[in-house]
Protein backbone atom coordinates (compact mmCIF):
# COMPACT_ATOMS: atom_id res chain seq x y z
CA UNK A 1 0.00 0.00 0.00
CA UNK A 2 2.79 2.43 1.12
CA UNK A 3 4.07 1.76 -2.60
CA UNK A 4 1.02 2.86 -4.29
CA UNK A 5 0.97 5.82 -2.68
CA UNK A 6 4.53 6.95 -3.65
CA UNK A 7 4.27 5.90 -6.86
CA UNK A 8 0.53 7.69 -7.76
CA UNK A 9 2.96 11.09 -6.56
CA UNK A 10 5.41 10.38 -9.04
CA UNK A 11 5.62 13.00 -12.60
CA UNK A 12 9.05 12.29 -13.97
CA UNK A 13 7.96 14.14 -16.94
CA UNK A 14 6.82 17.37 -15.33
CA UNK A 15 9.96 16.84 -13.24
CA UNK A 16 12.65 16.53 -16.05
CA UNK A 17 11.06 20.07 -17.58
CA UNK A 18 12.46 22.22 -14.46
CA UNK A 19 15.74 23.09 -14.62
CA UNK A 20 18.71 21.68 -12.74
CA UNK A 21 19.69 25.28 -11.08
CA UNK A 22 16.55 27.38 -10.02
CA UNK A 23 17.70 30.37 -8.32
CA UNK A 24 21.26 28.64 -7.47
CA UNK A 25 19.59 25.86 -5.44
CA UNK A 26 17.28 22.93 -5.85
CA UNK A 27 15.97 20.73 -3.64
CA UNK A 28 14.52 17.35 -4.76
CA UNK A 29 12.67 14.73 -2.09
CA UNK A 30 13.51 10.87 -2.21
CA UNK A 31 11.32 8.26 -0.81
CA UNK A 32 12.18 5.06 -0.66
CA UNK A 33 9.91 1.78 0.09
CA UNK A 34 10.32 -1.74 0.27
CA UNK A 35 10.80 -4.37 3.05
CA UNK A 36 12.91 -3.33 5.97
CA UNK A 37 16.66 -4.64 6.20
CA UNK A 38 20.35 -3.60 7.52
CA UNK A 39 21.92 -0.55 5.59
CA UNK A 40 19.03 1.08 3.07
CA UNK A 41 19.58 4.49 5.30
CA UNK A 42 23.57 4.00 5.58
CA UNK A 43 23.75 2.66 1.30
CA UNK A 44 21.22 6.10 0.29
CA UNK A 45 23.30 8.79 2.42
CA UNK A 46 26.46 7.40 1.73
CA UNK A 47 25.75 7.89 -2.04
CA UNK A 48 24.29 10.79 -1.15
CA UNK A 49 27.56 12.26 0.30
CA UNK A 50 29.76 10.65 -2.25
CA UNK A 51 27.89 13.06 -4.87
CA UNK A 52 27.61 16.37 -2.05
CA UNK A 53 24.54 16.05 -1.97
CA UNK A 54 23.10 17.36 1.66
CA UNK A 55 20.23 15.94 3.38
CA UNK A 56 18.11 18.81 4.61
CA UNK A 57 15.80 16.76 6.22
CA UNK A 58 14.62 13.21 6.94
CA UNK A 59 11.92 10.98 8.23
CA UNK A 60 11.63 7.15 8.60
CA UNK A 61 9.17 4.36 9.56
CA UNK A 62 8.02 1.34 9.30
CA UNK A 63 4.36 1.18 7.96
CA UNK A 64 2.38 -1.63 7.35
CA UNK A 65 5.55 -3.79 7.62
CA UNK A 66 7.46 -1.70 4.84
CA UNK A 67 10.37 0.36 5.62
CA UNK A 68 9.21 4.27 4.11
CA UNK A 69 12.08 6.80 4.50
CA UNK A 70 10.97 10.49 2.89
CA UNK A 71 14.29 13.27 2.68
CA UNK A 72 14.39 16.83 1.22
CA UNK A 73 18.21 16.76 -0.40
CA UNK A 74 19.87 19.98 -1.23
CA UNK A 75 21.50 19.10 -5.13
CA UNK A 76 22.96 22.68 -5.09
CA UNK A 77 26.54 21.36 -4.39
CA UNK A 78 25.49 17.82 -6.85
CA UNK A 79 27.94 16.83 -9.13
CA UNK A 80 25.43 14.77 -10.57
CA UNK A 81 21.94 16.36 -12.40
CA UNK A 82 18.30 15.39 -10.98
CA UNK A 83 18.77 12.76 -14.16
CA UNK A 84 21.59 11.15 -13.23
CA UNK A 85 20.65 11.47 -9.26
CA UNK A 86 17.05 9.25 -10.36
CA UNK A 87 18.85 7.03 -12.61
CA UNK A 88 21.82 6.14 -9.95
CA UNK A 89 19.30 6.26 -6.83
CA UNK A 90 16.74 3.23 -8.74
CA UNK A 91 19.81 1.35 -9.35
CA UNK A 92 20.96 1.42 -6.40
CA UNK A 93 17.30 0.56 -4.76
CA UNK A 94 16.79 -2.18 -7.27
CA UNK A 95 19.99 -3.86 -5.50
CA UNK A 96 18.48 -3.45 -1.97
CA UNK A 97 15.02 -4.71 -3.06
CA UNK A 98 13.50 -1.49 -2.19
CA UNK A 99 12.14 1.09 -5.26
CA UNK A 100 13.32 4.67 -5.02
CA UNK A 101 11.78 7.80 -6.33
CA UNK A 102 13.54 11.11 -6.66
CA UNK A 103 11.17 14.34 -7.61
CA UNK A 104 12.03 17.71 -7.92
CA UNK A 105 10.61 19.28 -4.87
CA UNK A 106 8.71 22.02 -6.36
CA UNK A 107 6.53 19.50 -8.74
CA UNK A 108 6.37 17.53 -5.38
CA UNK A 109 5.08 20.73 -3.59
CA UNK A 110 3.00 22.01 -6.47
CA UNK A 111 1.02 18.34 -6.24
CA UNK A 112 0.51 18.18 -2.73
CA UNK A 113 -1.03 22.02 -2.58
CA UNK A 114 -4.51 20.32 -3.66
Amino acid sequence: MAKELFNSHTNHTLANKIPFQYNGTMNAIITVVGSDKVGIIARVTAFLAKHSINIADITQTILSGNFVMMMMVDLSKSDISIDELRKEMMSEGSDMGVEVNVMNEKVFSTMHRI
